[in-house]
């Protein structure tokens, strides 16, 4: 029973299975659920919900039902761990469609053939658009899956809009003798919006950075919200780890639930509206166009020209060149035969990984910058802004203003220097033109981040300029132990002037070793047009370019999609071209990580690569 992860997760009419003959639907059901001071009480609570309606149902089923439903999943079915961009599960069989199983398969699953009848039975499905004031629902496109969550399993901001849509609902079979903590995570987090003007003159809404409201996980409750594009954002919290030497009796931490839609009545239903389908697919098109509109994301790039170099200039470095470099980077690095290695491999490759690149004397400071960071948590440090909107970023990031700027502090001058002063300047940008083969490099856009444990992420993006892009990123992330090893700022082990690396990084370590914080890049869909993100069965709804792979196996296929990753790391300098269409994200940080991670990004547009390459055919057809 293994379904293809972007498999549609809706059935159709044909071949139904009911199981509503046998016994009143009303008692799979708690008792009393269907009285009306009770439905009148959740409309209420609905009504007045924040950031956006929602509704929370303690004990909504049988109780012995539900423990056999969840006995029937423990006994009879099986999970894949599966990892994205934007999630990392244990995903079951093809459920979502369970009267596309063998009878053999169903007779092992009565409870929960049950369990998904009296969900979209007649009676429940008007008791919840009665409270969410949703319409008319859909009994005959049954859309649900069970998704189990262990330690480090997450799935990042949302608003699940997908297709037909309407309501939203979450169903948690979490072990019902063993009650579930807060503290443990896992929860469902809501996002509150604002409204923003856009230069156009329409309004546009945009999450916070920050969830406002949290509910956490418990057996025999069920949470739900209608679907509304743009507005209905939430993420499922990370299920953290038990601590080392913890002793809390968690019965390992095993969130399990079942997601589901309702939605819109089919053709031959009633409440079945021809055309609605394709209006709510034009709204929901209208707003993620919005919602992709990047005129109120954070950062905003801050572009940097270059001077146009004379004939001279582009001769190579300078002695006066050299000296500047000497501050900041390895001298191993500055000399004429290593420039000259490491451009032929990034010719080749069109990637690049230096280790230990800075100096020895400029990255103690930049050391000593980020612990005094992590020591102060940032507190009374205003330049620091926090990436939105969470359904694209979250990390803190201060940029580049300059090398006129004057630091702010008198304290994290080394980091002032690193993106102010020594990545955008002439000088660097010489090196990096002399290192990546002679590319013709126009201006630079650098900032400062820090992702931080437990938090921070950025989804997969592409890359949609016709010219190439030069990215590099820095990493002065202090702590040991990313990618399974001992990786860290111990400048004892450290050897500058090592070989240039223009391999892909292996992902961080085992399955139960991967805590993110890895910056990967993947190959787009071939398609330019946009793409669905079908993930019906994880509750992920935005839409994007492609649908990233779950590169965690991806090494195991002949297509691998992953271009390029890196772990973080302390002093580690990676160069990438990025082509049009390559998918570039920083995988959510696990609270059990190290540490945070820390990293300068520069992006430096370069120019004449086209022509370059149509000269280069020529040459080669005479």
């Amino acid at each position: 029973m293994k379904r293809q992860l972007d498999d549609a997760t809706a059935n159709g009419p044909n071949k139904k299975q009911n199981t509503t003959d046998a016994e009143s639907i009303e008692n799979r059901f708690s008792q009393g659920l269907f009285e009306d001071s009770k439905l009148d009480a959740y409309t209420k609570e609905y009504v007045n919900s924040q950031p956006y309606k929602h509704g929370v149902i303690q004990d909504i089923m049988d109780t012995t039902l539900l423990r056999r439903v969840r006995d029937e999943i423990q006994k009879h079915l099986s999970f894949t761990p599966k990892e994205t961009d934007i999630y990392k599960i244990h995903q079951s069989g093809d459920l979502a469609n369970l009267d596309g199983l063998d009878d053999s398969s169903l007779a092992r699953l009565p409870s929960l053939l049950k369990l998904r009848d009296a969900l979209y039975s007649p009676e429940f499905r008007k008791y919840i658009s009665h409270i969410a004031d949703a319409g008319p629902l859909s009994g005959q496109k049954t859309d649900m899956a069970i998704n189990v969550y262990t330690p480090s399993c997450h799935l990042l901001c949302h608003d699940d809009v997908i297709g037909t849509r309407r309501v939203s609902y979450i169903l948690y079979l979490t072990d019902p003798d063993k009650p579930w903590k807060a503290e443990w995570g896992g929860a469902l987090r809501l996002y509150p919006t604002k409204e923003y003007k856009a230069k156009n003159g329409t309004m546009v809404k945009v999450p916070d950075p920050e969830f406002s409201f949290s509910i956490p996980p418990a057996f025999n409750q069920l949470s739900f919200f209608a679907v509304q594009p743009g507005e209905s954002f939430h993420d499922v919290e990370e299920v953290y780890k038990q601590p080392i030497g913890g002793t809390d009796d968690d019965g390992s931490r095993v969130r399990m639930a079942i997601s589901g839609w309702y939605h819109i009545p089919q053709e031959g239903e009633e409440g079945y509206e021809e055309g609605l389908e394709e209006r709510l697919a034009e709204k929901s098109s209208l707003s993620q166009l919005q919602g992709r509109s990047d005129e109120f994301d954070l950062p905003q790039p801050h572009w940097m020209a270059y001077a146009e170099e004379s004939e001279e200039e582009d001769e190579g470095l300078t002695e006066k060149d050299l000296s500047f470099l000497l501050k900041y980077m390895s001298p191993s690095w500055l000399t004429p035969d290593t420039v000259e290695e490491a451009a032929e491999r990034f010719t080749e490759e069109s990637t690049l990984m230096i280790n230990d690149f800075l100096s020895k004397s400029f990255v103690r400071k930049v050391r000593k910058d980020v612990d005094l960071h992590e020591m102060q948590r940032l507190v009374g440090e205003p330049e620091w802004q926090t990436a939105r909107p969470p359904h694209k970023h979250r990390f803190l990031f201060r940029q580049s203003q300059g090398p006129t700027s004057q630091p702010s502090s008198t304290v994290f001058l080394a980091e002032h220097e690193l993106i102010n002063e020594f990545l955008p300047s002439p000088q660097f940008k010489k090196w990096l033109s002399l290192v990546t083969g002679g590319l013709t490099i126009t201006r630079s856009n650098v900032l400062a981040r820090r992702f931080r444990k437990g938090s921070d992420y950025t989804l997969a993006t592409g890359y949609d300029e016709q010219q190439p892009r030069l990215e590099l990123s820095l990493g002065i992330t202090p702590s040991k132990g990313w990618d399974g090893d001992d990786n860290g700022a111990d400048e004892t082990n450290a050897t500058p002037g090592a070989e240039a690396n223009g391999s892909s990084a292996t992902l961080n370590g085992s399955e139960g070793d991967n805590v993110g914080g890895h910056e990967v890049y993947m190959a787009g869909d071939d398609d330019e047009d946009e793409v669905e993100l079908k993930a019906s069965n994880t509750g992920a709804g935005q839409r994007r370019k492609a649908d990233p792979a779950v590169y965690r196996t991806a090494a195991d296929d002949e297509d691998d999609s992953v271009l390029f990753t890196t772990p973080a790391s302390w002093n580690t300098l990676s160069i990438v071209l990025r082509d049009k269409g390559v998918l570039r994200f920083v995988k959510y940080i696990s609270k059990s990580a190290p540490g945070d991670r820390w990293d300068v990004l520069g992006e430096y547009d370069v120019t004449g690569l086209d022509e370059e390459e149509d000269d280069d055919e020529d040459q080669e057809e005479t």
